[in-house]
Parts: structure tokens; sequence; C-alpha cells
């Protein structure tokens, strides 16, 4: 099975990514199209340069990958994708290949941490406009809703989230999804030393969130905006 998990950032992505790898038998794949992305738009992110040297700027070969075998001749395939990424000419025809699941987080909490590591960021930044629109197309080709999981109540309940996530993939959940190492994996990404710092000091999922953090004017706005797309597809979390 191969497994596209659509978020924005500092979304809860880089634990589930860890939990599926901790499962033993899903191999997994770090933002595959961070460096088209960045190769395409030109944009300014933290590493660019490093991105672009260590990873695969070509959509077209990613997204052959994408919709290929898992590595290492693992039974499942686990990708942790950045609804951002999907710019104007990055092809989707290979969500067609995978279980297409999105993963949301409040807005409020998701601009409160983008903003420590990357100031000024815009709604485009942030991927919920992107994640809607995703979220459409496929429910579109589906004729149904793909699956929702919000990352408040994974971290409120991991075992009965992550359980009930698995049985609507059809895959067996294991408490092995609840544990992982502290410290870089092998399959981070490059960017892993400015991003991940926080996951990296973990060995499972944090506790419950507490209330939702004050923003300046600036960011109170830019989650205001994003909080309809978030408000729709929380309506059909699992």
């Amino acid at each position: 099975m191969r497994i596209a998990m659509w978020s924005g950032p500092r979304n809860l992505s880089t634990a589930m990514m860890y939990s599926f790898a901790a499962r033993g038998d899903c191999a997994v794949w770090d933002e595959p199209f961070y460096a088209a992305y960045l190769d395409r738009s030109g944009i300014d992110h933290p590493m660019r340069d490093e991105i672009l040297v260590a990873h695969d700027r070509d959509p077209g070969s990613v997204a052959a990958a994408c919709a290929g075998p898992a590595p290492g001749g693992k039974a499942h395939f686990y990708q942790k994708h950045m609804t951002l990424h999907m710019i104007p000419g990055i092809d989707r025809g290979f969500m067609a290949a995978c279980e297409n699941v999105f993963l949301i987080r409040h807005p409020a909490r998701v601009v409160a941490s983008y903003a420590r590591k990357r100031e000024g960021p815009t709604l485009e930044d942030i991927g919920f406009l992107q994640q809607a629109r995703l979220f459409d197309e496929t429910a579109d080709r589906l004729g149904r809703a793909p699956l929702v999981i919000d990352s408040a109540d994974i971290r409120a309940d991991p075992a009965g989230k992550l359980s009930a996530l698995c049985a609507a993939l059809g895959l067996p959940f294991t408490e092995a999804m609840l544990r992982w190492p502290a410290g870089p994996k092998p399959y981070d990404g490059v960017w892993a030393p400015h991003w991940y710092g926080a996951v990296h000091r973990s060995s499972g999922f944090e506790d419950a969130e507490g209330p939702l953090p004050a923003l300046s004017p600036d960011y109170a706005a830019l989650a205001e905006a994003a909080l309809p797309h978030y408000q729709r597809l929380a309506g059909y979390r699992l």
C-alpha cells in the first residue's frame, strides 16, 4: 500500500512519519517534492541550496517513484507530503495510485510554530488553501471524502486515533507506532537540522495541547484567513 499523507508545515507530520517508520513494514519518504518545489518556484527557504543539491528536483521522476513499489522491499510505502509543494506544473496523477490522507491542525497553532522557524509566513506558505484544493480533487475522483485526521486528536489519544486510521486504511495497528528512537533518522530530509529539533528530542507523541496560542495582529489575521479551510476538512475527521 502507498499512503500519501498531506499536510502543511508544523503539523505533526514528521512525528507521523516516524510513527509509520516504527512499524517495521513501511518504507517512508520525507517530503519528496521539496526540491522540485524550491527549484520551480524560486522561493527562498532555510537551507535552500543544500536541499537543491541533495534531493531530486525533477518532479516527473519523483512522481514516478511515489507511484512505484515501496523501497527496500517493504510491504507499504508512507509518503510525507507538503500540500504547498504541489504548485502548477507538478503532475498530481500519482495520487491516484495512493491512499491519500489529510492531516490537519488548527491554523493558530501552525502559524505560531512556523513563525518561530521562518518569519513572515503567508497563506501560501502554510498550505491550507492547497490542502483544501487537493482534498476536493481527491473527493471528486473517489466520489467520497478522503480520510482526514486531526493532529490534536492524535496527541490526545495516540493509540485510539492511530488504530482508527489504520483500520480505515485496512492496516493492522501495532503499538510500535507509538514510540521511536530519539534523534535524527536516516530517512530525514537534509532540511531536518533547521526544522526537526523538537521531534528529534521526542521518542513518542507529545501530550494534548493546551489553549490556542496568542498571536500578533498580523499573524492572527493569517490564522483567521486559513480557519475556514481547516474547519471544513475538520468536519470529515476520523
